[in-house]
């Protein structure tokens, strides 16, 4: 994977994950109409429409992805993600942090759950899926820890504002997840051991590899954004830095 550095903006750097999951993201109103609308959100979405951008601030400490849009039709994740992108941009980091704000463009743009009716988060073990590619990035780049942060429908599961997390075989995950708990106040859905409850999801294959990883959900509507969940799953997401001292 060849990252690029971005001199327009700082110290910005970018690769692409894949080159067969680009869509308009724009095309997307919800999205459209909650996100920042500037150089670098417009940036952003026009890398977006030839794969899975991957970018990199920061050159320092542990490296720290923050995943949204595994499920292209769960929106307010992918708002907050770029939100603290925007942020985040030409901060001084006391880490390295990765970004994916749009795990699979084309599906925002549709609003669909699933690529090519793959769920990608049940589908993380299946060699050269999105998500699949993802843990292999998280892998060479030696990525330690992975926040990948959704949402979910009143009717769905889980239903609720949780943390997911498993206490083996990386009981960081546990610790990581009742951090952000105690923060900001939601549940924490925990199982014993990664991949026990079902298998393919971001979080359990990588703490099955070893790297501490969560998942955030907020509730939302499928395909909106409600008042109010942006800046929830913004507040799970700036917790899961800070649980790292950023």
């Amino acid at each position: 994977m060849l990252f690029k550095k971005i001199e327009e903006f700082g110290n910005l750097e970018m690769a692409y994950i894949s080159d067969f999951s680009g869509g308009y993201v724009s095309r997307n109103k919800a999205v459209l109409d909650n996100l920042e609308l500037n150089r670098f959100t417009q940036f952003v979405l026009e890398k977006c429409v030839f794969g899975t951008p991957i970018f990199k601030l920061g050159n320092k400490g542990n490296s720290i992805l923050l995943l949204s849009g595994i499920h292209g039709n769960e929106l307010p994740p992918q708002v907050a993600n770029m939100k603290l992108f925007n942020e985040m941009l030409y901060e001084d980091l006391n880490h390295t942090l990765y970004f994916i704000p749009f795990a699979a463009p084309r599906s925002t743009m549709e609003n669909q759950r699933t690529l090519n009716s793959i769920d990608l988060n049940r589908s993380a073990h299946i060699k050269n899926s999105i998500s699949n590619l993802i843990v292999q990035a998280v892998e060479n780049l030696d990525i330690r820890f992975v926040g990948d942060f959704h949402s979910t429908s009143f009717n769905s599961n889980p239903g609720i504002e949780s943390i997911f997390s498993s206490k083996s075989p990386c009981a960081e995950s546990y610790l990581i997840a009742n951090y952000i708990s105690r923060d900001i106040g939601c549940d924490v859905l925990s199982v014993d051991f990664a991949g026990s409850y079902y298998k393919g999801a971001v979080e359990d294959v990588c703490n099955l590899k070893g790297v501490p990883a969560i998942t955030g959900e907020v509730v939302c509507p499928f395909a909106n954004i409600a008042k109010g969940t942006v800046e929830r799953s913004y507040a799970q997401i700036v917790s899961f830095l800070e649980y790292f001292g950023i």
